[in-house]
């Protein structure tokens, strides 16, 4: 699914899913360079997010692969 990743104005990660009209916080990263790895968002959401550099600017809409449980 379609993900934008970007920061809001208090500096906070956050994830906007256009197809659900939905933004969320994300409040957990699997990785420390947010790429390549899992993120959680405050409603229990996990998100799989593609490889991609470490200085990747934002915002940026991604592929992103949501698991369940």
């Amino acid at each position: 699914m379609k993900v934008m990743i970007r920061k809001n104005a208090a500096g906070e990660l956050t994830a906007y899913v256009p197809k659900k009209d939905l933004e969320e916080p994300i409040t957990e990263c699997q990785k420390p360079e947010l790429w390549g790895g899992v993120v959680t968002l405050a409603n229990g959401w996990r998100l799989e997010l593609p490889e991609m550099p470490g200085d990747t600017r934002l915002p940026i809409t991604v592929e992103a692969r949501r698991l369940e449980g």
